[in-house]
């Protein structure tokens, strides 16, 4: 944030959008309590972006500064993160002020309100200069605003159009007989929702499901979009393999790796289709958790964030339906035609261990997540 910016700021009042505080004590549980009431409070009311500015006094406005306090944007970015339901978009600066050190907390309208704390489940809201509980009312109108979102077309506010690799971009377009080139790129982009144009930065971000897409490198603004894998094989130790990239990049990869630590007579397929739900129906606004899979000799588990079934019965094939706009874009680019192929994606991994061991699927409501285990590899060996 640019002084002048910051300077405008400090000249106006305390409001729904605006907070000032002379520290914040984020080595105390009660204070990142508070840290994430206010953040989510600021979110959910109408307005734009809005900010928490630290080291100035709010009734007298003295600027005191942070000096010596330590507060760093990954502390503030976690435990904002891991406290919202969904995550709330944040950036956390630190700014020089007439001498003194300021913090300022930016929080973008992120379009998934009506935004809640995970351990109360409360909603929030700013009246005036103050936090309070949201009514019922305002609740259902936010809800109501949200249910016309697609999450995958949100800012993913620190990116830029240098983080989009062209010649994803390119073959994309190709597929839908365009020509993609420098005169109509950019507008094809937008028009496409890859990119949007973003008025207060004066400049292009990528969305959610274009930067997951089209960006081999998106690990570095939406670090959570990981493969982890955990090898615990003929190990005393667990062997962790990271897998980053775009998506189909990952699955490739993955793909790689797996056939690589397992026998060939482990039906490795099956795997693969498991991961392939995962990567395209996994819940990418948990900011704070990967697709994970163990392997093991008693069993094998991939773990994805977000439940794929509505409710508890996961027989009733009542999917959540999650991420299209990235299941078109994946289908235009996947060479290996994974998501076209027919056949439902349970059935297949049931068959595929007919003969060997049960395939369990765990949906999880309290956890958040969905969970495939296998039958690991003492069933092969034996």
């Amino acid at each position: 944030m640019d002084r002048k910016k910051l300077e405008t700021l400090i000249k106006r009042v305390e409001g729904t959008k605006l907070d000032f505080k002379q520290k914040i004590d984020l080595e105390f549980e009660s204070g990142r309590k508070e840290l994430a009431k206010d953040v989510c409070a600021i979110a959910n009311s109408r307005g734009g972006r809005g900010y928490i500015i630290i080291g100035i006094e709010d009734k007298t406005k003295k600027i005191v500064g942070i000096e010596g306090r330590g507060y760093n944007e990954e502390q503030i970015q976690q435990i904002v993160s891991s406290r919202t339901e969904p995550p709330i978009p944040i950036v956390y600066e630190v700014v020089e002020y007439d001498g003194k050190t300021l913090g300022v907390i930016t929080i973008y309208d992120g379009g998934q309100k009506p935004y809640q704390l995970r351990e109360t489940g409360a909603f929030h809201i700013r009246r005036g200069s103050t936090t309070d509980t949201m009514r019922k009312q305002e609740i259902a109108s936010a809800l109501q605003e949200s249910f016309s979102l697609n999450l995958e077309l949100c800012p993913i506010v620190q990116s830029s159009i240098e983080c989009i690799d062209r010649d994803i971009v390119d073959k994309y377009f190709s597929f839908h007989r365009i020509e993609s080139n420098e005169e109509n790129r950019i507008t094809l982009m937008e028009n496409a929702s890859i990119i949007r144009f973003d008025k207060d930065l004066g400049r292009h971000t990528a969305t959610l499901g274009g930067i997951l897409v089209f960006s081999r490198k998106n690990y570095v603004y939406i670090p959570h979009n990981m493969i982890r894998i955990v090898n615990k094989i003929d190990r005393e130790e667990a062997e962790i393999i990271f897998i980053r990239g775009d998506l189909l990049t990952m699955l490739d990869t993955c793909e790689e790796t797996l056939k690589r630590l397992l026998p060939v007579n482990y039906p490795v397929e099956a795997l693969l289709e498991g991961v392939k739900n995962a990567v395209l129906y996994r819940d990418y606004t948990i900011f704070y958790k990967e697709i994970e899979i163990i392997l093991g000799i008693d069993s094998i588990s991939i773990i994805s964030p977000g439940i794929l079934v509505k409710g508890k019965d996961i027989s009733n094939h009542n999917y959540v339906k999650r991420n299209m706009w990235i299941y078109e874009k994946l289908i235009a680019l996947d060479n290996n035609r994974r998501f076209i192929k027919s056949g439902r994606g349970f059935s297949k991994m049931k068959k595929a261990f007919k003969n060997i061991g049960r395939v369990t699927f765990i949906n999880s409501l309290s956890g958040d997540f969905f969970k495939v285990v296998y039958p690991g590899l003492g069933k092969i060996i034996n």
